[in-house]
């Protein structure tokens, strides 16, 4: 991984100067003579969030694409390898690079608090963003460096650890800041809302942020050749229970100069000015189904149209996301015809743009309730039988999308009126009514569809792993029809699903690291737990 080791080799001169770019903190006048003395973890933890938050976003992005959350519309260039899935050592590097970058600042909090027990909670924080950080790396890429991965100079040819085992480091990672956040000397620095961006010094909720996240990484690995070391940590939560809340990051967000990276996106800058995402992008008919029992896709600019079948009446959801709806425009990835937004202008997504200063939801709570209805479906009732928690789980997402910037709900919302009224909508659907579940398949099933649905254009990253690891929700690839799959018409891929399992290691890191893997393609050597 010698692209990182290039940028870390001088980490004594450049981790600060990083810092001192960062828009939201000015860590030192001279970033090229800055000190241990001057960056302290208290410094630095709301930047790390503040990256944090910025690599989830490019990991949504990049997830919402594969699983027909979005796709680019008509007289948008350069996505030739999405169309194909032939992702290549060119493909969204960013997702690597930036996520190495950060991991290298992580690791500089880490070690000032061993050394100092007064840092012990800015460290407990800092494992958690290493523990998130890795889990998005192994989730896309597999094996990565992580016993070696962070020593710099000391070794610029990292090796590369067993995605499995690094798993099992994670879940370890994980205990250690709940440790940390439990025990810390009398004489530790405390958290305040200045130097905590996530949860203003509030322990119970951090220790709750790190259930969340394990709970996230034993479901997925349940199953798997870690399958031991998954069932003993389901044992091992503690009282503290999880955090059935959104988990909010906000480092300063505001509308004149740093803004939430997801309203950049799919908004416009602080400027004004109009993204890509907002002008172009367009959601899949494939997701459509899942809000309109019949669908309208075709050639906005030829005016010729087709109604497609779908699959559930959402109108609530359907509404609160989607400016112009039922009449969004929609269509198929490779398949496009002439389908584009209204106006060169048009913003196609609603409630979840909240405003400029909009928190980041690095963990929403919808996500933490699908996971406990998935656990407790499997054997592992932990809070809750899974019917209690899947039909939380759905308010959760009317809950979501019915708040304001502020948290507080728009006029007239009733998150519960509208989850009963979705049932009576789809009554006879084992998708949406819990009763009509019947065997253990349909109910894991209803759970995934579930948060696929609740996690549209949110939180992509996590609707791509569940795909790939439990084949939901349900694609039809006979004649690439638009409704029945998500994937490109113009997938290239050799497999059954003709979708893709991984992105491909950087190109400088295969080059000048030769312990990196001999991956070549894309869709071989999928993550440990992807059982397709």
């Amino acid at each position: 991984m010698k692209k990182y080791i290039i940028q870390t080799l001088s980490i004594a001169l450049l981790s600060v100067s990083l810092f001192s770019c960062n828009e939201y903190l000015d860590i030192n006048q001279n970033p090229n003579s800055a000190t241990g003395a001057v960056v302290t973890p208290d410094l630095m933890l709301t930047n790390i969030y503040a990256d944090l938050a910025a690599d989830i976003n490019e990991y949504n992005k990049y997830g919402s694409l594969m699983v027909g959350f979005m796709f680019p519309g008509d007289g948008i260039s350069g996505y030739g390898d999405l169309y194909s899935y032939n992702f290549t050592s060119s493909s969204y590097t960013a997702n690597w690079n930036d996520c190495f970058s950060h991991l290298r600042n992580i690791q500089t909090v880490i070690a000032a608090a061993e050394a100092d027990a007064r840092y012990a909670y800015f460290g407990a924080a800092a494992h958690v963003a290493k523990a998130y950080t890795y889990h998005l790396l192994v989730d896309e890429y597999g094996d990565v460096p992580y016993t070696e991965g962070l020593r710099g100079g000391e070794n610029i040819t990292p090796a590369y650890d067993d995605d499995a085992e690094v798993y099992k480091s994670l879940i370890s990672e994980l205990d250690a800041a709940i440790a940390g956040f439990r025990s810390a000397d009398v004489t530790a620095l405390k958290f305040t809302s200045t130097t905590d961006p996530v949860f203003a010094g509030d322990m119970t909720r951090w220790i709750q942020f790190c259930n969340n996240l394990k709970l996230r990484l034993l479901v997925r690995a349940a199953g798997t050749e870690i399958d031991g070391t998954v069932q003993a940590a389901f044992s091992s939560f503690g009282p503290e229970g999880f955090l059935k809340e959104d988990v909010a990051i906000n480092p300063g967000y505001n509308a004149s100069n740093k803004q939430n990276p997801f309203y950049t996106d799919y908004h416009s800058n602080t400027a004004g000015s109009r993204s890509t995402y907002a002008s172009y992008y367009l959601p899949s008919s494939f997701l459509m189904t899942f809000y309109q029992k019949e669908i309208t896709s075709g050639d906005v600019a030829e005016n010729v149209f087709e109604v497609l079948p779908g699959k559930l009446t959402d109108d609530r959801r359907g509404a609160l996301l989607y400016r112009n709806y039922p009449n969004t425009p929609n269509s198929q990835l490779g398949n496009e015809g002439a389908v584009r937004p209204l106006t060169p202008q048009y913003v196609w997504l609603e409630s979840v743009l909240k405003g400029r200063g909009q928190a980041f939801v690095a963990f929403y709570a919808f996500e933490t309730y699908f996971l406990l209805a998935e656990a407790a479906a499997t054997g592992h009732e932990l809070d809750g039988d899974w019917k209690t928690n899947y039909l939380k789980g759905i308010e959760a997402s009317f809950h979501y999308l019915e708040t304001n910037i502020n948290g507080s709900l728009l006029d007239g919302a009733n998150p519960a009126a509208d989850v009963e009224e979705y049932i009576r909508n789809n009554d006879d659907s084992y998708l949406v009514n819990p009763d009509r579940a019947t065997t253990r398949e349909q109910t894991l099933e209803a759970i995934i569809t579930q948060m696929y649905i609740a996690s549209n254009v949110i939180n992509g990253h996590e609707a791509w792993s569940n795909f790939r690891r439990t084949t939901y929700p349900t694609i039809d690839n006979t004649g690439r029809l638009p409704n029945r799959t998500f994937i490109s018409y113009l997938t290239a891929s050799p497999r059954p699903d003709q979708l893709s399992v991984r992105l491909v290691y950087p190109q400088p890191e295969s080059v000048l690291n030769p312990n990196t893997p001999d991956v070549g393609d894309s869709y071989s050597t999928p993550i440990f737990w992807d059982r397709n």
